[in-house]
C-alpha cells in the first residue's frame, strides 16, 4: 500500500501539521483506525499533564475527593478518599486496618 503525506489540522491549537507517510505505515501496521488528531507539541503537553499525580477534571485542576459514608461492619460515620460504588462495602480506618490485619495473618 502507498502512503503519502497528508496535512491535518490540530484539534488544540488549530496549527496544520504533517501525517508523513512513514507515520501512516506505522498507524497502518499497528491497525491503529484513526489519524493523529493533535500535533507533536500539544500532544507532548497533553501527555505531560495526564503523566502528572493530581487529576484533572474539566480543564481545572481537582482536588483529593473525600466522601462521607458509614461503615458497613461498625456502622460509624466515616470519609473515605474516594467515591464508593454501589454495593461494596465502605470501612472506617479502625475496622479496614482490622480486616487487613486478619487477611495478612
Amino acid at each position: 500500500m502507498e502512503f503519502q503525506d497528508k496535512v491535518l489540522t490540530c484539534i488544540d491549537c488549530g496549527a496544520d501539521f504533517v501525517f508523513t507517510a512513514g507515520e501512516q505505515l506505522f498507524f497502518h501496521d499497528k491497525q491503529f483506525r484513526n489519524e493523529p488528531k493533535r500535533c507533536k507539541d500539544c500532544k507532548s503537553k497533553r501527555v505531560s499533564i495526564l503523566a502528572t499525580p493530581q487529576a484533572f477534571a474539566n480543564g481545572r485542576q481537582s482536588t483529593r475527593v473525600e466522601t462521607r459514608a458509614t461503615c458497613s461492619q461498625c456502622g460509624k460515620a466515616t470519609t473515605v478518599p474516594f467515591r464508593p460504588t454501589q454495593g461494596r462495602p465502605i470501612f472506617c480506618r479502625e475496622c479496614f486496618t482490622q480486616r487487613r490485619n486478619m487477611a495478612s495473618a
